[in-house]
């Protein structure tokens, strides 16, 4: 227990931590308002118990990709999260002299004894990692944006926070040990205890001198923590707890071009950005994980989603006060935050989201600042003006007219709506199979799948019309708005059961982005619908001649967005030999055509985003290379011929269709 003096001091510095630990908390809140939308805090406790156990405890998003840093990142948060007890309880010792007793105080000694040795091994292994190993997956490239504070910076916060955290705990392991080596043993504290034995005695001065290293480097800690890197381990949990309900996290949020009200379309400047995303930038733990999934940055793209995100930090550590007092943001996204070469080489494939420990969204940002440069600026791409101009004519990307688009099932018995009124399966085409050869070979397959299982359906035929996705993706919001409106209003009309979208763009848009503007529906893959076939029987197939070896190709709207992985899997069982590539599933690298991508050139970069994932399907010596989406056979076909490779591409559907019995 402390002496009178120091209690007094103790108390003048508690009151001086909470003070500024107050300060900069209201300041960090002002800054978050200042983004767009209104926290829905309902959520918070629907996910609560979800957040608390699998988020905070079990720190599931952490253990994707490497292990054992996400090991000793657990051991330090599984610490911190301790230690808010252990600092509590130490500071009731210094005042009263309290301690717990009984098997409950043992408990409690021994989690504080392992635990404390367990933080200081893995600040160890982060201090190794980062300054004499220097490890590359914790910085970027030259060449990518960077805010000027930020390269020195981040190294320097990441100095002073292990050097208070190693005297934090360090301290405090330390003065157990000298308590315990002037009373004797503890059987709780077996770490502690051994170190007590290099001790012989513990001086109550050095014991009072440890405690209050260990509570003083707390108390400074709290009012220097939320302008570090560290102050995710608040806005971490908060980002789960929080984060808007989307129905996908590929779904965008809809802007009412019917409200005369709206000014700002897009994200010019921070502030234009919703209230989560600007929270991103102090969720963010800056470990770079997202730019290591980046097949941009993958490919010497100048985009790293992590450098985005870091930009916004330091930007407002530099110029948060302004903000938080309700002034404009100083500059641009894209003169601060990412630069528009960067803004166009994103394939909106969403691995940067779905690697995030923090469930941060910098895809999300990067959307919504395409939406300001094409409809506030009129700046984008020059092949997009092709592209909007088709959609807008014709409804079809490719510029292929309503009259054309059946000209793919000549001499195919394909109903249409008008034909089959009442069908049980809506077969929504898609764009592709109207303009490009290799999407109507595959749904000449998907038809003939259809009439051997005797399915009732129908398609939409000249009433169908491009979704939009493309334009959506691409920042043409308004477009995809009129495409979407009158698509919905169609679709509404026809009152489908059930839509099965060969296309993942098109599932994705139908099933996650039409209901906001009032068109819910159940949509399906044609994998997914093929694999029930299947499973009732309704699909024989023969043997193969000779046996096959597959690999697939998760697209990633199909894959991340919306989850689906087994049944494209359990199409290709019966098939032949499915061997999987590297990276796969959840961690499946893209091919390049989506963001609207397939629509113009790739930004400059060392190698095309298709051709880095063609070697991995090579890798795998697999004779066939399985799709399920009209883009990425269109990638991979261009790339086998490119490459001279025997490597054959072929979508679900048609490996199906040709083993049919």
């Amino acid at each position: 227990m402390f002496t009178l003096i120091e209690k007094l001091i103790l108390t003048a510095a508690l009151l001086a931590t909470i003070y500024l630990g107050y300060r900069a908390a209201r300041r960090l809140a002002a800054i978050i308002r200042r983004g767009q939308g209104q926290i829905d805090w309902s959520l918070a406790r629907r996910r609560l118990v979800d957040v608390l156990a699998l988020k905070l405890v079990a720190l599931t998003p952490t253990w994707k990709t490497r292990r054992l840093s996400s090991l000793a990142h657990a051991f330090v948060v599984w610490g911190f999260l301790y230690y808010l007890l252990i600092n509590v309880l130490d500071i009731l010792r210094a005042y009263t002299g309290f301690e717990l007793s009984g098997w409950v105080g043992g408990l409690y000694r021994l989690g504080a004894d392992l635990l404390s040795v367990l933080i200081l091994v893995s600040m160890v292994y982060f201090v190794a990692r980062r300054w004499l190993f220097r490890s590359p997956e914790l910085t970027t490239r030259p060449d990518i944006l960077l805010h000027p504070d930020a390269r020195a910076g981040i190294r320097r916060d990441s100095a002073i926070v292990a050097a208070l955290i190693i005297s934090h705990v360090g301290a405090r392991f330390l003065g157990e040990s000298l308590h315990l080596a002037a009373a004797g043993g503890d059987p709780w504290q077996p770490l502690a205890s051994a170190l007590a034995g290099l001790w012989g005695g513990g001086s109550i001065a050095a014991q009072h001198a440890a405690q209050w290293v260990a509570l003083g480097t707390i108390m400074a800690f709290i009012p220097y923590f939320p302008y570090t890197k560290h102050v995710h381990l608040i806005f971490a949990p908060l980002n789960f707890l929080l984060k808007p309900q989307r129905p996908s996290s590929g779904a965008l949020a809809k802007i009412d071009f019917d409200d005369e009200k709206i000014e700002q379309f897009g994200a010019a400047r921070l502030e234009h950005l919703g209230w989560e995303q600007v929270m991103d930038a102090y969720a963010c733990i800056m470990c770079y994980r997202c730019q290591d999934a980046c097949p941009a940055y993958a490919t010497g793209k100048v985009l790293s989603p992590a450098a985005l995100e870091i930009n916004k930090r330091y930007f407002l550590n530099r110029s948060g006060d302004a903000l938080a007092r309700g002034e404009e943001s100083t500059q641009t996204l894209t003169e601060f935050a990412i630069p528009e070469a960067a803004v166009w080489a994103c394939t909106a494939c969403g691995a940067c989201n779905e690697v995030c420990p923090v469930g941060n969204e910098p895809m999300r940002d990067i959307l919504d600042i395409r939406r300001a440069l094409v409809l506030m600026d009129n700046s984008f791409p020059k092949s997009f003006q092709i592209m909007f101009r088709q959609m807008e004519r014709n409804g079809s990307p490719w510029g292929i007219p309503a009259a054309r688009r059946m000209q793919w099932a000549e001499g195919l018995n394909i109903p249409t709506i008008e034909e089959n009124p009442e069908p049980e399966i809506l077969w929504w085409v898609g764009c592709a199979p109207a303009a490009d050869t290799r999407a109507q070979s595959t749904a000449q397959a998907f038809a003939r799948i259809l009439e051997r299982a005797g399915v009732n359906y129908a398609v939409l035929g000249a009433m169908e019309s491009c979704t939009g996705d493309a334009a959506r993706r691409a920042g043409k919001e308004d477009l995809f708005f009129a495409l979407a409106s009158a698509n919905v209003e169609l679709l509404n009309e026809v009152k489908p059961k059930r839509i099965v979208a060969p296309c993942p763009h098109c599932l994705h848009t139908l099933k996650n982005e039409y209901p906001a503007f009032g068109g819910s529906y159940e949509v399906i893959h044609h994998s997914q619908f093929i694999a029930e076939l299947l499973a009732a029987g309704r699909l024989p197939l023969k043997a193969a001649d000779t046996p096959e070896t597959f690999t697939y190709h998760d697209p990633c709207y199909l894959g991340r967005f919306n989850g689906v992985y087994a049944p494209p899997r359990q199409v290709l069982g019966p098939a032949g030999t499915l061997v999987e590539m590297r990276r796969s599933r959840s961690s499946g690298f893209c091919c390049g055509a989506g963001g609207a991508q397939l629509w113009k050139e790739e930004e400059h970069g060392d190698e095309l985003v298709r051709s880095n994932r063609f070697r991995e399907v090579q890798n795998t010596q697999a004779g066939v290379l399985a799709v399920g989406c009209p883009f990425c056979k269109v990638m991979f076909q261009d790339e086998a011929a490119a490459a001279h490779a025997a490597v054959q591409t072929l979508d679900i559907a048609e490996i199906i269709a040709n083993r049919l019995a």
